[in-house]
């Protein structure tokens, strides 16, 4: 099973309690280390995490940096025993414009567990569905144009083999928090027939138990991808 997880409600939390937006942000990082642990116990294989978009570059000077030196901090912190359990980290985004201390912390964790396959944890730095499409389509564009592919092979098989997540399986559920409802450019092309769960709780008031009751939902739906159920 392959979750996706849209952690939105951080900064809200935060001024909620008086806090700077940071603050907000690092009791987030703290649930997502309670949420990996939890998905093998729930039979989740695969955990997308929304990290960072590429419309997050707007927000302030201060609260970017802050969440690239937590992003460095936590995979930092937690590499050696996400190795040592079994997790392949793989990054999805473009590495153009990060700092060049987390392109190496990207490069680094990917390298160091790219032989582990007990969970793979996607994590989405500079990301955005629109932007990944184009680089793909980009992809595409420059085999047409050395002859590798023909223009009347393309289809969503090459398409979907040219995006970050290639080698795996879109996701089968979505959860955001903090009561919105809306994708906001995450797995565009992957999330066409994906569920999704909605949760009042702020990122940073989740946990295990309103995980599980979202991934309890999922499994009392029925799938058709177009089909008539049933049938």
């Amino acid at each position: 099973m392959h979750v996706g997880l849209i952690m939105d409600g951080n900064g809200r939390w935060a001024a909620r309690k008086g806090f700077a937006r940071i603050e907000g942000h690092k009791s987030g990082a703290k649930v997502v280390e309670e949420i990996i642990r939890s998905c093998s116990q729930a039979g989740v294989e695969t955990l997308t995490l929304y990290a960072f978009s590429t419309e997050n570059w707007s927000r302030a000077k201060d609260e970017i940096k802050g969440l690239m030196d937590l992003f460095d901090y936590y995979i930092s912190r937690n590499l050696t025993e996400m190795i040592s359990n079994g997790i392949r980290i793989k990054f999805l985004g473009s590495k153009d414009g990060l700092p060049d201390k987390v392109v190496d912390l990207i490069n680094n964790a990917a390298e160091k567990s790219a032989k582990n396959n007990k969970f793979f944890l996607n994590i989405a730095i500079n990301y955005g569905g629109r932007d990944e499409i184009v680089r793909a389509v980009r992809k595409i564009a420059k085999n047409v144009k050395n002859g590798l592919i023909d223009v009347d092979d393309i289809d969503e098989k090459i398409i979907t083999s040219m995006l970050d997540t290639s080698s795996q399986k879109d996701p089968d559920l979505i959860i955001r928090t903090a009561g919105e409802q809306r994708l906001s450019n995450f797995l565009s092309w992957q999330s066409a027939y994906s569920e999704f769960y909605f949760s009042v709780l702020e990122w940073p008031e989740f946990n295990k138990t309103e995980f599980f009751k979202a991934l309890e939902s999922y499994k009392s739906r029925v799938r058709s991808f177009g089909a008539v159920a049933g049938e």
